[in-house]
């Protein structure tokens, strides 16, 4: 996992709902925890886009529904400033859910809509199958 330079507004906390925007059969998730997240006791823990998460699936393909799947945030309502100036924000909370986490494959062989351009730098097999990176 590839270290990224903009400082990302972490707006995505536990318990938010995101959509699911690849072609694997979920639809919208509830994020659970998020990976290499260290603050203090009783903190909650928040992710950014390009965070890796782990979500419960609520909605989508009955096969898919109540699992404990890895996700990778793509895109975040709450803006946020890159390092050349410009402030970047989305109209939704977005995810893709990964196959094999240490090879950062995806499950899907879509994603819908576009890719912030922070997670295509740091999940690279993501952003092979984006139909768009902003």
């Amino acid at each position: 996992m590839k270290t990224i330079k903009s400082h990302i507004t972490r707006a995505i906390p536990i318990g938010a709902n995101i959509n699911i925007v690849d072609n694997s059969g979920a639809r919208i998730a509830q994020v659970i925890s998020v990976k290499r997240y260290k603050t203090r006791t009783r903190k909650l823990a928040t992710a950014a886009v390009a965070d890796l998460v782990t979500c419960a699936v609520k909605a989508g393909k009955p096969d898919m529904r109540h699992k404990v799947v890895p996700v990778v945030i793509i895109r975040q309502k709450k803006e946020y400033q890159r390092p050349d100036g410009t402030r970047v924000k989305f109209e939704d909370n977005a995810g893709v859910i990964l196959r094999d986490v240490r090879l950062g494959m995806p499950k899907g062989t879509l994603v819908k809509g576009p890719m912030a351009k922070e997670a295509a730098i740091r999940w690279s097999q993501i952003a092979k199958i984006a139909s768009m990176v902003l």
